[in-house]
């Protein structure tokens, strides 16, 4: 009698029928919070993108610039230059305001791949930051943007031939491997912070007034990283990516919510003016020579080299 009065008195004790409901409270609660999760909006984060747009701008469009501009006395060729600082101050800040973005996501993500993808992209920025500014250093001596490496006056006739070599690996650690190191990870926090960028409500589905400020300086820079950086198969990937991702979850009647609008329109302008440029400059032969093959994407720097800096 006792024994079954104890069973009364906790009935989830004896791991039967009457243990269900607490089983089901549980998966209840955990399918509460899965649905918070999914129903929650984030405002538009006005701050960290106005600040993530200026400091794409001023660090890191603005750093080739900087460098032609201030005095060259100031900043001696054996010396780190005024684009290397501001190169320093983007690989500090970027991933700084990508954790902050990462923070906001409504939606919980992956830790271990968001810091991997930090560390990688704090890696191969710090690795194209060497490169890069060995390469703007020579641009001084008289290095042509426009041609390769051992087609340059100043490198085809170095002695002894394997001088040439080291120059070309030190093209490969900027133009490839620290590129790859530094865009990939970049575009995939992104996508992984877009994924999370959903509403259940399509009337949350609009950008306030200050995103759409926003969005044609924000396609602008990303116009001249994908160019200048040769990422345009990167790019277009994510892209599609981006779209697919939207048009899945257009089915289960979840919408773009308003920073998941202004990256999207971002990206979607991005990709209008790449291929503005790529129709401008079709039929440069020049450019044409230095990227052959089906993607012809030139860069603005070798435009520059090629057809302003040369009439001065």
């Amino acid at each position: 009698m006792e024994a079954a009065a104890r069973r009364r008195q906790h009935p989830g004790a004896a791991g039967g029928p009457s243990a269900q409901p607490g089983a089901s409270f549980l998966q209840a609660r955990h399918s509460s919070v899965k649905a918070d999760e999914a129903a929650s909006t984030a405002p538009f984060h006005l701050d960290l993108w106005f600040y993530f747009t200026l400091q794409n701008w001023v660090l890191d469009f603005g750093r080739p610039i900087a460098m032609l501009v201030f005095p060259l006395e100031w900043f001696p060729l054996n010396k780190p230059s005024v684009g290397d600082y501001f190169h320093m101050a983007y690989n500090i800040i970027t991933p700084f305001l990508l954790l902050k973005l990462i923070e906001r996501s409504p939606r919980t993500l992956p830790r271990s791949m968001i810091y991997v993808s930090i560390i990688t992209f704090i890696m191969g920025a710090s690795i194209h930051l060497v490169g890069d500014s060995v390469n703007h250093r020579l641009i001084f001596s008289g290095y042509q943007n426009h041609l390769s490496v051992r087609e340059n006056p100043i490198i085809k006739n170095l002695k002894p031939e394997t001088l040439i070599d080291s120059f070309e690996l030190l093209y490969y650690y900027d133009e490839y491997l620290g590129h790859s190191m530094w865009y990939i990870p970049f575009f995939l926090i992104l996508f992984m912070y877009f994924s999370g960028c959903f509403t259940p409500t399509k009337a949350e589905s609009s950008m306030p007034g200050a995103a759409l400020l926003l969005v044609v300086p924000s396609g602008l820079y990303y116009w001249y990283l994908v160019t200048e950086g040769q990422i345009f198969i990167l790019f277009i990937f994510t892209f599609f990516a981006m779209l697919a991702l939207v048009l899945h979850q257009k089915r289960k009647r979840l919408f773009l919510d308003s920073n998941g609008l202004f990256l999207f329109s971002s990206f979607a302008l991005t990709l209008l003016l790449v291929a503005l440029w790529v129709a401008w400059l079709w039929n440069d032969p020049v450019l044409r020579k230095k990227y052959p093959g089906v993607i012809y994407v030139p860069e603005p720097w070798a435009f520059y080299t090629l057809h302003i800096s040369s009439r001065h």
